[in-house]
């Protein structure tokens, strides 16, 4: 049986969920609320996210631009984390990743789309954030899911700029839609705001 369709009419903007037992320094636990409606939606336009990076004009060695990256060349490795994926036979493959240091301590984080490495059709993605090891040895932690598999939605576009997460959300109006053409589309970002994840999902060509 195929997945009940999600709508990506009614995503609004909202706080990220950690995962269990896992936090980021300095955040505060708020929920995410990723609302679903029947309705069915031919394709949408989404509207293109305009990232420009906080510190466009930090172009020395010594700024905070090159605190940044210098901080993200040291961040997890997506490959060595074990994500909450159930992929049967199949392996979780990490399709992108991007790093920065999102709550300025010093330390940065790894922000992976995964999903399950099939060997056809698209399975779903999600949006993880990992932190570093808690001990030597041991893997990078999952400590946000940004995007749930369970949402049954493809990730596009994916960046990661100026501390500012952007992507295009890609699903289906119905269960009749084939599975390997997504027939609706959102651009969303999240951005670190207020010790923790705010998601801002770009208004539909239906203006919702």
């Amino acid at each position: 049986m195929l997945p009940t369709p999600v709508t990506l009419l009614t995503l609004e903007t909202s706080r990220v969920q950690p995962s269990a037992g896992q936090d980021l320094p300095h955040t505060r636990t708020r929920p995410v609320h990723w609302l679903a409606t029947a309705a069915a939606l031919a394709a949408v336009v989404a509207a293109t996210v305009m990232i420009q990076p906080t510190d466009a004009t930090a172009t020395s060695d010594t700024g905070p631009l090159a605190a940044r990256q210098k901080a993200a060349a040291g961040a997890p490795a997506p490959e060595k984390a074990d994500y909450p994926l159930d992929c049967g036979p199949w392996e979780a493959g990490v399709v992108e990743h991007g790093a920065a240091d999102f709550d300025g301590d010093g330390v940065a984080e790894t922000i992976a789309v995964v999903r399950c490495a099939t060997e056809g059709g698209t399975p779903p993605s999600g949006v993880f954030v990992l932190a570093r090891a808690e001990r030597a040895g041991a893997p990078p932690r999952v400590v946000r899911t940004l995007l749930d598999p369970a949402e049954r939605l493809s990730v596009d576009d994916f960046a990661v700029r100026g501390g500012v997460i952007s992507a295009t959300l890609r699903g289906y109006s119905s269960q009749k839609v084939p599975r390997c053409c997504p027939d609706q589309e959102r651009s969303v970002s999240w951005r670190w705001t207020d010790g923790d994840f705010a998601l801002k999902a770009a208004p539909t060509a239906m203006g919702v």
